[in-house]
């Protein structure tokens, strides 16, 4: 329960870059932007941000990715199921990255 609340803010932050950035989008250009620059950069920080501040969690990727599946049906079409695992992969390694600098800080 402890690791849930210490996802809480970073996920919150990843819940507004899945939700609301979309909003943005106005034409295919500006949405292959939002989807392989924007939405993965800021999933990248947040988790290397978590990853130093709580070491590594393999539950904080799966989380990530289950957070980006309402959008796929809500802002998307059928050919973007495939970032749910870039993003899930995208934390993972951020939270891995993280995880290097955080033992090196102890």
């Amino acid at each position: 329960m402890k690791k849930l609340r210490n996802m809480i803010p970073y996920l919150a932050v990843i819940m507004l870059d899945f939700y609301l950035l979309p909003f943005l989008i106005r034409d295919t250009g500006s949405a292959m932007l939002m989807l392989l620059v924007v939405v993965p950069l800021i999933c990248f920080v947040c988790s290397l941000v978590y990853g130093i501040k709580n070491s590594f969690c393999s539950a904080y990727a799966i989380v990530v990715a289950v957070l980006f599946i309402p959008t796929i049906l809500i802002f998307y079409n059928s050919t973007a199921w495939v970032y749910i695992f870039g993003y899930g992969a995208i934390a993972l390694v951020g939270n891995a990255i993280g995880m290097m600098f955080s033992k090196r800080r102890k």
